[in-house]
């Protein structure tokens, strides 16, 4: 039997603690705390769908989905904080900042709690191994290839990021600029954020679009942003004029397909991401599996996760949506 508790900030964490707290005890359930950047995303919430499809292959894990209401690291180390006084067996964070956490899952890890990160990581010293959705520089590699099919002739490009502070985008977009010389004619005249709030994100693709009226397309390596900067470029109708690609969920990303503001778009399947994350904490936590440079550590249906010198290791391949295959995918995730 499994459970999936949704959990809505630090708050709330404690409450539930204070109210719970001695029926737990009694629990033999794994609990699991699937903490994300914050509530209320697409691509987590399809996560917290592929954690608790592992918790009940599983049969004896409590997957606790939880994170702050906005995407910022003091909000990730108050639920970090409250989940250390309800000695939760595993942590999975998809982190908002990579060093900020490390004080708060030091200090879980401590007490006997086995803490991963997943999707958007944490340094080394705050987490037992990290789990990519991809590879680093597959990703980097995508996100500009799919702007650049589109400008044979070359072109602007811009990004629209998450925070400045995101693990993960940051690490793409150094991995995009590396890859740059295979694109010659490509030009990157601007980085703005948009926090992975919708209404902030919609914002900045507008200010770009301004700001560069020659603009071509722009990349957002965020599924909130990538869906922002769609509206934006149908609302200031340039429809055909500048391309929103990036990394995005088909059923957030359908209508913009249709309606030619996105080509295409990648992502990696998020439900696979939170059944992967869910599993590993799992065998971490049952001590089925230690972690460490080389380990080889049980998915489920998912593989083997192999590590590498920094305990990392990548899911699978960034897969390309576009209209040929948009139909397919969009009720599903």
């Amino acid at each position: 039997m499994s459970m999936t508790r949704r959990m809505f900030g630090g708050a709330a964490a404690a409450a539930l603690m204070l109210a719970g707290g001695a029926a737990q005890a009694q629990d033999d359930n794994v609990r699991i705390a699937l903490v994300v950047k914050a509530l209320g995303i697409g691509f987590f919430e399809a996560a917290a769908e592929g954690a608790e499809e592992a918790a009940e292959e599983l049969g004896n894990v409590e997957v606790i989905y939880t994170g702050p209401t906005d995407t910022t690291a003091e909000g990730q180390i108050e639920v970090i904080n409250s989940l250390i006084a309800q000695q939760v067996d595993a942590i999975a964070v998809s982190a908002n900042d990579t060093d900020a956490l490390v004080p708060a899952l030091k200090k879980a890890m401590q007490r006997g709690i086995k803490v991963i990160s997943w999707d958007s990581g944490v340094a080394p010293e705050g987490r037992m191994l990290h789990l990519n959705p991809s590879s680093n520089s597959l990703i980097g590699n995508m996100i500009i290839k799919l702007a650049a099919d589109e400008l044979p002739d070359g072109g602007q490009v811009a990004l629209l990021s998450a925070t400045t502070t995101s693990t993960n985008q940051n690490i793409w977009m150094e991995e995009m600029n590396k890859v740059m010389g295979d694109y010659p004619g490509i030009e990157v005249v601007g980085t703005v954020y948009g926090d992975d709030l919708a209404d902030k994100s919609y914002r900045e693709a507008t200010g770009l679009m301004q700001t560069f009226p020659d603009l071509d397309a722009i990349i957002a390596p965020t599924s909130v942003g990538i869906v922002a900067a769609a509206r934006a470029v149908e609302d200031a109708g340039k429809v055909g004029e500048v391309n929103v690609t990036g990394l995005g969920l088909p059923s957030e990303m359908a209508g913009a397909i249709e309606s030619g503001a996105s080509k295409s778009f990648a992502i990696w399947n998020p439900i696979d991401l939170g059944y992967s994350a869910t599993y590993l904490a799992y065998q971490l936590a049952t001590e089925q599996a230690e972690a460490g440079p080389g380990a080889e550590i049980d998915m489920g249906r998912m593989g083997t996760l192999t590590l590498d010198e920094n305990s990392e290791g990548a899911m699978a391949d960034p897969f390309v949506y576009d209209e040929s295959n948009i139909d397919d995918f969009k009720d599903i995730f």
